[in-house]
């Protein structure tokens, strides 16, 4: 078996400034790679190099991954690199009935969620080795889908298409996706507002796992999809056994 070394790689990381992302540079750098945090605030992303001690290993980069230009210009300008994350999502405004939903809503959720990784693949993949890899996160929406949810829903179902495309399209780079269940992350306060807790609570007590995900849950499996070089197409989920209930 061929070792994917993780000491010493070079990891770009969209959607490191929080939650998923942001556990996974913490990983990441504790094993000795370099890691660049990538996203749209550049605010966000001096305070998550402070809440990873200034780290020596760490780089940020302010990008919006809708926007064509800018990730190009992210490969263009940047050092060599191994594998390509992307946890980004803008869902704010997204959870509604059918009848309320407002068309910007969704499209702001087909291009982080979608176009942005699809740029992502297109400029990124030149920039990795064969031994390299881009991983996406699609989410349980996709297979249990609620009132509320179908934009949401729709959008991770065709982020899993294409990563199955993608790895037959950009092999021997390797494609994945991890598809997390329900984590406590701060987007679930724009999608729950003061009812997060409760809501994760209410979801934990169905859960067979007995308890809904940590980000650090979800860094696992990244890693995982990272280092495992005989993974490619794959959707890793990692749920709590929320598909069964």
């Amino acid at each position: 078996m061929t070792e994917i070394r993780i000491e010493g790689a070079n990891v770009v990381i969209v959607g490191g400034s929080s939650g998923m992302g942001l556990a996974l540079a913490r990983r990441l750098l504790d094993e000795g790679a370099s890691v660049t945090i990538a996203g749209r605030s550049k605010e966000r992303l001096a305070a998550a190099c402070r809440h990873l001690d200034d780290h020596p290993k760490l780089g940020t980069c302010a990008v919006d991954i809708s926007r064509e230009e800018e990730v190009a210009a992210l490969f263009r300008d940047s050092e060599p690199v191994n594998h390509i994350v992307s946890t980004a999502a803008d869902i704010e405004g997204a959870y509604q009935l059918l009848p309320s939903i407002e068309l910007a809503a969704a499209q702001r959720v087909v291009e982080s969620k979608f176009y942005g990784p699809l740029l992502l693949a297109k400029y990124g993949a030149a920039h990795l080795p064969p031994s390299g890899s881009i991983t996406f996160t699609s989410g349980i929406a996709a297979y249990r889908p609620a009132a509320r949810g179908s934009v949401v829903a729709a959008v991770n179902a065709a982020l899993e298409g294409l990563v199955r495309a993608l790895a037959v399209e950009l092999a021997p780079i390797r494609i994945n996706a991890v598809s997390p269940g329900w984590v406590d992350t701060p987007i679930w306060s724009v999608v729950a507002g003061d009812a997060k807790q409760a809501t994760l609570d209410a979801m934990a007590q169905r859960l067979p796992a007995g308890r809904v995900g940590q980000p650090e849950d979800i860094a696992d499996a990244i890693r995982f999809l990272i280092g495992n070089g005989f993974s490619t197409g794959t959707i890793l989920h990692v749920e709590g056994g929320h598909r069964l209930v």
